[in-house]
């Protein structure tokens, strides 16, 4: 994340990155030295305290996200966190309030709010050319060790609904424009070693009518990704990542920008024009609050 956030950064005007704080003092010596950034660290404070620091982001694991945007709000940054924004609800609301209280920008990395195939399905809905009955997303990966997509170790264990599912319950509900679901989840058994579920299932019914299901699983072999189907009374799209086909399998012409690009200029946009962000923590709290709800239902 920290590679793909730099290359976007690069591309926006009069944007600088000064500092990198990382776990070892080798790898952030390395990316540093690989990006051109004139210092590192090990230590977020000392990376804040840097000269010149304007904002942060935070991609660091989901357990040190409230307290690491906590900090950095307390130090007067704006900051982006990747998602989730924290473990639970309540971490949630800490980092929300601490953004109230430092009067900074707060925003989440909700990535597939800024990529094109969902911005397109979000406007067609709201113009009234598409009248969604059923989103169905399907998450599927395959975890028998605690590494990343590259097979290097994690310090942190992934978690299918306050990772992954964060992600399509934020979509759903920004999608919407609606965070009053009737929601519940069940899950499989958790793993031996990650301590986590390996399968659950989410539904959510919206007040507006529309249904939403999702699947996720670390058990899967293969394709990986998320994939997501929008079924509507016009026509049915497939998403997957940055590209959508219609019914019949045909691309549907897009504007071509990068998510990740579209995020970070949105990002840096906000703290130059002094206003609030699409993904701000704010309007991402209604998210965290539905996870919560379906959480309560696996555990209940």
């Amino acid at each position: 994340m920290g590679v793909i956030h730099v290359k976007a950064l690069k591309k926006i005007a009069g944007v600088e990155v000064v500092s990198v704080n990382s776990r070892t003092e080798e790898s952030g010596k390395a990316f540093a030295s690989e990006w051109g950034i004139p210092h590192y660290s090990t230590s977020l404070e000392e990376s804040l305290d840097r000269p010149g620091v304007e904002a942060a982001i935070l991609t660091t694991p989901s357990s040190l996200h409230a307290e690491q945007a906590i900090l950095a709000l307390g130090k007067g940054k704006h900051v982006q966190v990747e998602i989730p924004m924290s473990l639970n609800l309540p971490d949630a609301q800490r980092i929300l309030d601490a953004a109230h209280r430092s009067k900074k920008i707060c925003m989440v990395t909700h990535t597939r709010r800024f990529s094109s195939p969902h911005r397109e399905i979000r406007r067609r809905i709201q113009n009234g050319t598409f009248h969604l009955h059923h989103m169905v997303v399907e998450t599927y990966f395959f975890r028998r060790e605690n590494t990343n997509m590259h097979g290097q170790p994690r310090s942190w264990v992934d978690n299918l609904l306050w990772h992954h599912g964060c992600h399509s319950v934020d979509l759903a509900q920004w999608i919407l424009n609606e965070p009053n679901f009737a929601a519940w989840g069940q899950k499989g058994p958790d793993h031996p070693v990650l301590g986590i579920p390996m399968d659950m299932t989410v539904g959510m019914k919206s007040k507006k009518g529309p249904l939403f299901s999702m699947v996720m699983s670390f058990n899967n072999k293969g394709p990986f990704g998320g994939f997501y189907r929008y079924i509507g009374e016009e026509e049915t799209y497939k998403v997957y990542r940055d590209s959508m086909t219609d019914s019949e399998g045909k691309e549907v012409p897009l504007d071509g920008t990068a998510a990740f690009d579209r995020q970070d200029v949105e990002f840096t946009s906000a703290i130059r024009e002094g206003r609030e962000p699409e993904s701000s923590a704010q309007s991402c709290l209604p998210t965290m609050a539905l996870l919560d709800k379906i959480e309560r239902a696996m555990e209940g």
